[in-house]
């Protein structure tokens, strides 16, 4: 019986860290750093990939956690997040997520920090200041500062998502991180709000209940069917961006199979958005959500295989 409800207690904190969030965000470290492993071909020792990886699943843990604690009073009131953790008072009192959210982030700036033994002193500190830059911006900027007060929140609070690729990066070679490493991270960060902005139009009512000024919960659904069409147009121009990027030398970084993958992939997305824009209701919304993480999979996939070959 004691085990049982140990398994419990560890599963409600898991569930409170929204795992399917860092999931993706610590694949797209996994896939920045073989990329630049197959670019430079530079071996990723076995503790260089623990460090980088748990470091990322740790500090994006740590940042959905903290914004857990920071929401949970409109989280009682929306349907769609009142049986979280704390809203349900599964994890009571709420102070216990705090200070778990806080061990989550100081264990992912050691780790970060960890790099530096692995690989050089000025990796480690990169690696470090994008895991602070990203928990700063998704914890103060996205959820203190703007989420109840902007319209805009996503935008700006978005560039966080932009870190673990960049840890990726960093954490195999300093060369062309400013280039190639941040075209990646670009990747992330323009497909957050096309994210958020679909997800939010499927729930508005929720959002508008609470008074949290998404973008495309106060705007008309013709509007902000518009917004989200536009943003998906950005961003798949966008995931072309990698094709034209060379290596200091002029050695291509990504060739024809990611090219391709970019386009038939986003000529999907373009077409999903325009099915919002055409029938800007909550079910192609939620369609449009739906297809966007692996939309966004499949991209790091293809940058991972054809850098390879």
């Amino acid at each position: 019986m004691q085990k049982q409800k140990s398994e419990s207690r560890v599963a409600v904190y898991y569930e409170l860290t929204k795992p399917k969030i860092w999931y993706l965000l610590v694949f797209t470290a996994f896939g920045a750093a073989l990329t630049a492993s197959n670019i430079y071909n530079i071996e990723i020792s076995a503790g260089t990939w623990l460090l980088m990886l748990f470091s990322v699943a740790s500090g994006s843990a740590a940042a959905n956690t903290l914004t857990n604690y920071h929401d949970r009073d409109i989280d009682g009131i929306m349907e769609r997040t009142k049986d979280r953790p704390l809203p349900s008072k599964r994890i009571y009192p709420a102070v216990k997520a705090r200070n778990f959210g806080l061990v989550l982030a100081g264990i992912s700036l050691v780790l970060a920090f960890g790099i530096s033994f692995t690989t050089t002193l000025e990796q480690g500190a990169w690696a470090t200041a994008f895991i602070a830059f990203g928990l700063v911006n998704n914890i103060l900027i996205y959820s203190y500062v703007l989420k109840r007060s902007s319209r805009t929140n996503i935008i700006l609070g978005g560039l966080c998502g932009g870190a673990p690729p960049m840890i990726g990066w960093v954490s195999v070679s300093m060369s062309d991180l400013w280039t190639m490493g941040l075209a990646m991270a670009g990747l992330v960060f323009i497909w957050i709000p096309m994210h958020i902005w679909a997800l939010t139009l499927h729930f508005k009512d929720d959002y508008n209940k609470v008074n949290v000024p998404m973008l495309t919960a106060v705007q008309s659904e013709k509007t902000s069917a518009r917004v989200i069409a536009g943003s998906t147009v950005v961003m798949v121009l966008f995931s072309i961006a990698p094709f034209f990027i060379t290596t200091q030398d002029g050695q291509e970084m990504v060739g024809a199979i990611y090219l391709w993958t970019a386009i038939v992939s986003g000529g999907l997305m373009v077409g999903l958005s325009i099915w919002v824009m055409l029938k800007p209701k909550e079910t192609a919304a939620w369609t449009l959500f739906k297809f966007s993480s692996p939309y966004l999979a499949v991209l790091f996939i293809a940058l991972m295989v054809d850098s390879a070959l």
